[in-house]
């Protein structure tokens, strides 16, 4: 029985957080089935917009509390964004002023019709399971969106204090301020709630790698300034080799090792618990109690299972992008699937190939130029950096809105950009303008883990639905919108990345759903990190062959017409050199 320190004086809300990939939602689960064995009544919820839960417990979920089949005790609950925001939006509705007229009616569904405002409304939604929306329940445990999106939600409280006060003007797309401030009180009582030892317990997961531990540590910083200092480590996915001949095994091994000797000070003095790689996935009950009781032995396979499957490599998708001359490339998947690695991979092959390029990313954690550790000819390498472009922003609406107005005037509009909402206009606005650049070269946008993304491209449609909605389409000089250039196949391609795995797999399926429903078609996938095409003989290596397998035929049956694999690497692909050899 592996000991998990959270689980042995548990506090009433568990709260799971770290980056995306780690295995917050198999500990959660697992977590929550372990009080449910125990007899005690436990709640379950995501805060994920691109919420797996349905998948690992095998139950259909919504946004009210479901019993989980085959557990006494333990029902779980999808915090659904889009009929949180739908609630929202009828709420402030009904604040308005009877006398009101359609027109500021009008203006204020329009000011609501942003991703500010579902965060917002799903944020509303998980403050009243803390504010005490759950009763009947002796737990709740919250598996959290990959580490960016949850930190913003938790700093709107902070954020929303200083912006709330003394302002009655007006509305954002929030909703009337007045309303607003009606809930401050409400906000800060639930972020009290969280860092108040006795009642919440944060667990951070991570993995024993560079990259997840690099994030971790980034979190628990940025969680001790929001005053949530009750917290723990949990590393998941610990491996021994059991074949010490087997370079595959032996270099992971000495990977983790590598990691966790260089962990920051900061992380390494919190409470630790370790959980071990199994040699399945994390779907099912079964499989999520044994993260807490691991199985004696990993499944045996034949030699069939493991024989090596022919698919073209990542230097076949960049020969073919390169063909193009321009262009701009998006890398989207779930968090921790390798999407930096293989959108900064693409760029070095392209860049190497003579072509001018330019990689950045929208993602918070914004690790890709430490992936890329270097410099090289035609290479240009940045981030889109939320504080920034959210002062270029500001500064270039004071300088044209603002031009004509008095002291006091501009004041006012200062203060009104003061809101947590201008940071999603300033991003989306940067983003329009990196994929506007594919006009004349090669631009490569490694994407926020899928939930993130996915708010992005919300606001890429609500902006394109604005732009257009008065437009004749007949008319010369028509505007072109980023979702245009999204959906043009001729000037951008879109790279879905998975790993041979159940709940990546599904996760990159869902998304390619929501891309096709914007009338955007992903050009291929590529699966990562394959022990198949590694060649390992490690038995427990082995073991998760089978089931590796069984994903790599599923996505060539059913989602992509191309795909791509690229091996487990005994070197990890950090620096030029290392992302060369990946795209040649």
């Amino acid at each position: 029985m592996t000991q998990f320190s959270a689980l042995e004086h548990p506090t009433r809300y568990l709260f799971f957080t770290g980056k995306g990939g780690v295995g917050k939602t198999a500990l959660s689960c697992a977590s929550a089935l372990a009080l449910a064995d125990r007899g005690l009544r436990v709640l379950l919820v995501s805060t994920d917009p691109a919420s797996n839960l349905d998948e690992m417990l095998n139950v259909e979920l919504s946004d009210t509390p479901r019993l989980v089949p085959d557990v006494q005790g333990l029902l779980a609950l999808n915090i659904d964004p889009e009929a949180a925001a739908t609630q929202y939006r009828t709420r402030v509705l009904d604040q308005l002023d009877p006398d009101a007229t359609d027109t500021e009616r009008s203006t204020i569904r329009e000011q609501l019709s942003g991703a500010c405002t579902t965060e917002i409304a799903a944020f509303d939604e998980f403050v009243g399971l803390l504010a005490g929306d759950a009763p009947g329940f002796d737990h709740v445990i919250f598996d959290t969106a990959p580490t960016g999106h949850t930190l913003r939600l938790l700093s709107l409280p902070k954020a929303w204090t200083g912006f709330l006060h003394d302002n009655d003007r007006g509305a954002s797309c929030l909703g009337p301020h007045s309303g607003l401030k009606m809930q401050e009180q409400r906000f800060q009582e639930a972020l009290h709630c969280l860092g108040d030892p006795a009642r919440t317990s944060i667990v951070l997961v991570t993995r024993p790698d560079q990259g997840a531990i690099r994030e971790a540590a980034r979190t628990s910083s940025e969680l001790d300034a929001l005053g949530l200092s009750n917290q723990s480590l949990a590393i998941n996915g610990m491996f021994r080799a059991q074949d010490k001949s087997d370079a595959v095994a032996s270099a992971l091994e000495q990977e983790q090792e590598n990691a966790l000797a260089a962990m920051p000070a900061s992380l390494a003095k919190l409470p630790r618990d370790e959980f071990p790689l199994l040699g399945f996935d994390m779907i099912g009950l079964p499989a999520l109690r044994a993260l807490l009781s691991p199985a004696a032995a990993p499944a045996v396979i034949d030699a069939a299972e493991a024989a090596p499957i022919d698919l073209p490599r990542l230097s076949h998708l960049v020969e073919e992008i390169a063909h193009g001359e321009k262009g701009l490339i998006m890398v989207m998947g779930k968090g921790g699937v390798g999407k930096t690695t293989v959108a900064a991979a693409i760029a070095v092959g392209l860049a190497e190939r003579g072509h001018a390029v330019h990689l950045t990313t929208t993602d918070p954690a914004a690790h890709v130029q430490l992936v890329v550790e270097g410099a090289m000819p035609g290479l240009t390498v940045d981030r889109i950096d939320p504080i920034a472009e959210t002062r270029r922003y500001i500064e270039k609406i004071m300088s044209s809105r603002g031009r004509d107005l008095d002291d006091e005037g501009k004041a006012l509009l200062r203060e009104d950009l003061a809101s947590p909402c201008t940071e999603e206009v300033a991003v989306f606005h940067a983003f329009s303008r990196v994929v506007a650049e594919a006009r004349s070269a090669f631009v490569v946008i490694d994407t926020a883990p899928t939930g993130h993304t996915l708010l992005l491209l919300d606001a890429t449609g609500a902006y394109h639905r604005q732009m257009t909605r008065h437009l004749d389409p007949a008319a010369p000089g028509r505007a072109v919108t980023p979702l245009m250039r999204l959906q043009d196949a001729n000037y951008t391609r879109i790279i879905l990345v998975t790993l041979p795995e159940t709940t990546p797999v599904s996760e990159a399926g869902a998304l390619q759903d929501d891309l096709r429903r914007a009338g955007i078609e992903p050009y291929g996938w590529i699966i990562n990190k394959s022990m198949i095409a590694s060649g390992t003989h490690d038995p427990l290596l082995r073991s998760r062959l089978k089931g590796e397998r069984a994903q790599i035929d599923r996505v060539l049956a059913a989602y992509a017409k191309r795909v791509y694999l690229l091996g487990f690497r005994t070197t990890p692909p950090v620096g030029l050199g290392e992302l060369k050899n990946l795209a040649s």
